[in-house]
């Protein structure tokens, strides 16, 4: 007997009141550390301004109505190997050609809110000054353990894992052949989809390659590679990689005050927002106060900061013979000036069939919220000559 095909069925969730009125009398009664003068963000989260933050997220921020925007979107959840996905499902607007299916994964610390700026340009692009043969049909998943997707009860899901759900999900929603898109572990996840399922993926597009993980003799990489593995990569990880250490090792621990405390929250995550965007140290240059605070508060509504951070763990797991593998379908990267970690040119055609580079003028981890214009442009000039690869 056939097991019948999940039925994806619409989802907007309206947050309990209670829920709201707990999320502000946490906050009016947190318990402030000290903080040595003069030291701003150097020692992590800046004091003065996570008071400001968390002020403004008690008593001026409307949840409601940032909750009805995101209502707007053509949102789904769907049963996928025992979970509940949710889903943005946005299909193109008046295509003039055809349509290019793409899959979009987030990474940490976010979820679908990462490319709720970029969706209409890429649905519409007519709408937006670009050619509408430039169409996608967009689908955004939160990733298991993130925004409004089940958590897995047993162990976390890695990113192979979530590339077959993908693979699934697409299928469920008519779609045989498709591009895929991520950032940060999304960027893993995409790899992945490359990888084990290039009969479907007909190109993959990565804002970076992800943390060097490297098993071979390093008398065989080229020398910008040794220098890039050796040098920036190593001193990003002494400097900026506590946070990951942490999620990798004993993610529970810090799971405890972080799910408790929305101001522990705030400062887990608002300190990546802004050293990671290209942002020129004001935070408030890439994202506003309520940018900030949707993020902030879809991961404490849903309680899923301790279980977003389990994923490092099941990545960390991956066997090598999984990061030696290339990815042969076509590859394409956008290396944006204020992102993590900028691998050379060498390393990304060592791990890749890399048939396109650009190095964007703006834009950091973020890029899809941060600069959707440009990030909108990079992918659909990559995929442009892919798009009737996909009707086959």
């Amino acid at each position: 007997m056939t097991e019948a095909r999940p039925r994806p069925q619409p989802f907007a969730p309206q947050a309990d009141p209670a829920a709201l009125e707990d999320l502000r009398a946490r906050l009016r009664a947190t318990r402030w550390p000290d903080a040595p003068e003069d030291t701003g963000w150097s020692f992590g989260t800046d004091l003065a301004y996570l008071r400001e933050l968390v002020a403004y997220w008690a008593d001026g921020f409307d949840w409601p109505a940032q909750e009805a925007a995101l209502a707007r979107l053509p949102r789904f959840r769907v049963p996928l190997g025992g979970l509940g996905i949710h889903f943005v499902h946005a299909r193109a607007v008046a295509p003039a050609g055809p349509v290019l299916p793409l899959v979009l994964s987030h990474g940490w610390p976010d979820s679908f809110w990462r490319y709720t700026k970029v969706i209409p340009l890429l649905t519409d692009p007519g709408a937006h000054g670009a050619d509408p043969a430039d169409a996608f049909d967009v689908v955004v998943p939160d990733m298991p353990g993130y925004g409004y997707s089940d958590r897995p009860a047993g162990p976390p899901l890695d990113a192979i894992a979530v590339a077959g759900l993908w693979a699934r999900l697409m299928g469920v929603l008519g779609y045989p052949r498709f591009g895929a898109a991520g950032g940060d572990i999304g960027s893993s996840v995409s790899r992945y989809l490359g990888l084990d399922h290039p009969d479907r993926v007909v190109a993959v597009h990565r804002m970076d390659a992800g943390l060097p993980v490297f098993f071979g003799d390093r008398a065989d990489l080229a020398p910008e590679e040794r220098a890039w593995l050796e040098g920036t990569a190593t001193a990003w990880g002494r400097t900026e990689g506590a946070y990951a250490a942490m999620h990798r090792t004993k993610p529970q621990t810090a799971a405890f005050g972080l799910t408790d405390s929305p101001a522990g929250l705030a400062a887990w995550i608002v300190e990546k927002l802004r050293a990671w965007s290209d942002c020129g140290g004001d935070v408030e240059r890439r994202f506003t106060k309520d940018e900030i605070l949707t993020n902030l508060t879809l991961y404490w509504l849903t309680g899923t900061i301790g279980s977003s951070m389990r994923m490092y763990r099941a990545n960390a797991a991956i066997p090598a013979a999984q990061h030696a593998r290339r990815v042969e379908v076509p590859s394409g990267f956008s290396l944006f000036p204020g992102d993590i970690v900028r691998p050379p040119r060498a390393w990304l055609a060592r791990t890749a069939n890399v048939v396109r580079v650009t190095e964007p003028a703006r834009g950091g981890h973020f890029a899809p919220f941060e600069e959707p214009e440009l990030y909108a442009e990079e992918l659909r000039a990559f995929f442009r000559p892919y798009r009737t690869a996909a009707q086959g």
